[in-house]
């Protein structure tokens, strides 16, 4: 186990996760749960076991089961199946020491625990995460005019985002249509003439380009922080298309507006990166990369990421979703990883250790707090 002060604060450190989901309610056969575990999928004669992910899981979740380490997957998940959802489920959050979850409801193929259900089992604070796209999708389900789909939109999106506990909005644009969109915010007649399209087809998934970038105008005059999902997710998603790079243009445009919360980044970390240094609104986390390489190399996909960020611009997420494991491998990852970077400055004489320890909070909770205007806030 890595040690040091700066490991000691970190584990000491209730985190809050700014980004994560729900987990899966019922239990789980060996089919779903490798499932859960990749972005791929679970494929016929592969195993997900057998990834850096699942490696990662055996190593760091089976002595939370009580299972000796790198334990073998039909025994883990005999274990898993032995204790229950609810008791897997608070194991692993209470050893993610999170006191604070900012929850994406907008996602949900799978029965999911509900905000209030994500934490009630360690005490948590639980907040709301509206995705956009789900609610655009269900004023297009609703039918109606294409010449009132801006204004419904409009409606909907403030009604949900005035619910108690929500704290911002989310879009998973990088996944519709990538970000090498036109930035300026389109015409009343784009996106009539694109709402036109959407309803005649019938498809109920928003992907077409004019509804997309009005998506994230209409984000921008809603004033809550903005989550962008960037880079690495399931076969869904046009990679080369998600580099945040493409948002230059559009963040310029923003400039003074909202905060941009990029998330995850993995490939494109030391993009994201530049991002946050040259905009004063842009913020960054490397939640979604830290569970799937795991600790074992979660430190050189952080390390890229810090190379230019300023040291308020950086957050934690999780992105778990599904099962509870990722709560708490994405917190050991991001604690092992930012504490052995900073030690190792302090080691070398390139920070003292009480900025050390001041940015290690930054990083775990009070960047969040502030960004969010979440209580406590520093």
């Amino acid at each position: 186990m890595p040690t040091g002060p700066v490991q000691e604060a970190l584990d000491a450190l209730p985190l809050v996760d700014h980004h994560c989901h729900g987990v899966v309610t019922g239990d789980l056969d060996r089919q779903a749960f490798e499932t859960l575990i990749t972005e791929g999928g679970a494929w016929p004669g592969i195993s997900t076991f057998d990834s850096p992910v699942g490696v990662a899981i055996r190593r760091h979740c089976a002595p939370l089961l009580d299972l000796p380490r790198h334990a073998q997957p039909d025994a883990y998940l005999a274990r898993r199946a032995e204790l229950g959802p609810g008791e897997v489920h608070r194991r692993f959050l209470a050893a993610a020491g999170t006191e604070v979850f900012c929850v994406d409801t907008g996602y949900a193929p799978e029965r999911l625990t509900t905000p209030a259900e994500l934490v009630e089992p360690v005490g948590g604070t639980a907040y709301e995460i509206v995705r956009l796209e789900s609610v655009a999708e269900e004023v297009a389900a609703q039918g109606g005019e294409p010449g009132e789909y801006a204004d419904r939109f409009r409606v909907a999106a403030l009604e949900a985002v005035r619910r108690p506990g929500v704290v911002g909005v989310k879009s998973v644009a990088a996944y519709r249509t990538g970000f090498d969109l036109d930035p300026a915010r389109p015409s009343d007649a784009e996106v009539t003439e694109a709402a036109r399209r959407l309803l005649a087809s019938g498809a109920g998934r928003l992907a077409d380009p004019v509804l997309v970038r009005h998506l994230l105008w209409t984000a921008v005059d809603l004033g809550l922080p903005l989550q962008l999902h960037v880079g690495l997710g399931d076969n869904d998603i046009r990679l080369h298309r998600s580099d945040p790079a493409h948002l230059t243009d559009w963040l310029h445009l923003t400039a003074g507006t909202i905060p941009v919360m990029l998330l995850h980044c993995w490939p494109y970390q030391r993009q994201a990166a530049h991002l946050a240094a040259v905009f004063e609104q842009v913020y960054l986390d490397v939640g979604l990369a830290l569970h799937h390489v795991g600790p074992a190399r979660a430190r050189a996909v952080l390390e890229e990421a810090l190379e230019i960020t300023p040291f308020r611009k950086l957050l934690y997420s999780s992105d778990a979703y599904g099962v509870a494991e990722f709560h708490c491998l994405g917190a050991l990852s991001f604690r092992r990883a930012l504490a052995a970077l900073l030690q190792e400055r302090v080691d070398d004489d390139e920070l003292d250790l009480p900025d050390a320890l001041r940015l290690a909070e930054w990083a775990g909770a009070h960047n969040a707090r502030r960004v969010y205007r979440l209580p406590g806030a520093s």
